[in-house]
């Protein structure tokens, strides 16, 4: 990675056009989808005219239930850390999760960015590479279930008196994937076989990574093998995990109320988990311009004004994704101020920090 960190200005330019156009592309498909919901001047007058007459009150509330969603998901950080053997402060990790999105919204690369973050986060305070490795793992697929836990539940009430043999077949294929990644949480010890055996392939087919470093990487997740995960540490994580994306929709839901807007009941949870998944694509940063796009389209399909589904979606966006970052970059630098002042843990043999310095 040193060799990375050195690389010339010219990969450097390369990196920030190609994000720039990462975000010019997210930008014109918002832009796309509110055109083509409000194809007049006088919609979009009306829909400026509405978010400029928010009632502040709700917004605080929207704030606050974001604030809330991140402090669960600092709150599951800690449960799963516990679970591995670390135990950190819920404050520290609370500021993590204001840096975390606040990278992950930002930066190309997700999710493999911010979680390179959260990982060096947890070594310097003190957990073991397999710690912060298995920690990183299976917060990402309990975020995966819970997700799809959510995007099940908007389908069963979207289509609530609905026999339509489609619908049904939409229901079992959401249960089939919930299940799916649920056995990957139980049986994450295969998965961390598999994943040795690729590391091994490829480092015999390609010769990397060389030396010590495939050595490192295979030592971590055998480490990460061997730490135990009960059925109930596996339910209650997927339970916090779920209440993350639970306490996000809440802040949409503030979000219509601040813009006067009515809300469509039957279709507004599943506008949320398709918004949600549309702008996890690697496509663009945060899902700039998709999950404002998207949201709005799917919000109009259901029955919300035209006006309406596009002020909610972007008084949602304001304080999900602009002020996320305003106040999760003033985090990044605190934290990197702070973490300065503390003395990096000896490495042990399957620490992956030490990938940096090879």
């Amino acid at each position: 990675m040193a060799g990375e960190l050195a690389a010339p200005g010219a990969g450097r330019r390369r990196g920030w056009q190609a994000a720039v156009v990462r975000y010019v592309i997210g930008a014109a498909v918002g832009l796309l989808a509110v055109g083509l919901l409000l194809p007049k001047r006088s919609d979009l007058a009306a829909a400026w005219h509405q978010l400029g007459t928010a009632d502040p009150g709700w917004v605080v509330i929207a704030i606050g239930a974001e604030s809330l969603s991140l402090l669960t998901f600092a709150w599951l950080q800690q449960r799963v850390l516990r679970l591995s053997g670390a135990r950190m402060s819920l404050p520290g990790l609370f500021a993590l999760s204001l840096a975390n999105d606040a990278i992950a919204n930002t930066v190309p690369g997700e999710p493999a960015v911010s979680s390179a973050y959260r990982y060096r986060y947890y070594r310097r305070r003190g957990a073991s590479g397999a710690s912060a490795g298995w920690t990183i793992f299976t917060i990402l697929i309990a975020q995966a279930i819970g997700m799809s836990l959510v995007l099940l539940l908007g389908v069963v009430v979207a289509l609530a008196g609905s026999t339509s043999a489609a619908g049904a077949g939409v229901t079992v294929l959401g249960l089939l994937i919930v299940a799916a990644a649920g056995a990957v949480l139980i049986r994450r010890d295969l998965v961390l076989r598999l994943a040795g055996a690729m590391v091994r392939l490829v480092r015999k087919v390609t010769g990397h990574p060389r030396g010590s470093i495939g050595d490192r990487i295979d030592a971590t997740l055998a480490r990460m093998r061997e730490i135990p995960l009960s059925g109930r540490a596996t339910a209650g994580t997927v339970a916090v995990a779920t209440a993350v994306w639970g306490l996000d929709f809440l802040c949409l839901l503030c979000g219509f109320r601040a813009v006067h807007a009515a809300i469509p009941w039957h279709g507004v949870l599943l506008a949320y988990g398709v918004a949600q998944v549309a702008g996890s694509f690697p496509l663009v940063p945060g899902g700039l311009g998709v999950v404002e796009g998207s949201l709005a389209v799917v919000l109009a399909f259901y029955g919300a004004g035209r006006v309406q589904a596009v002020s909610a979606a972007i008084a949602f966006r304001m304080v999900n994704f602009w002020l996320a970052i305003a106040v999760g970059w003033v985090t990044v630098a605190l934290i990197a101020q702070h973490l300065r002042r503390i003395r990096p843990p000896d490495h042990d043999p399957g620490d992956l920090c030490t990938l940096e310095r090879s």
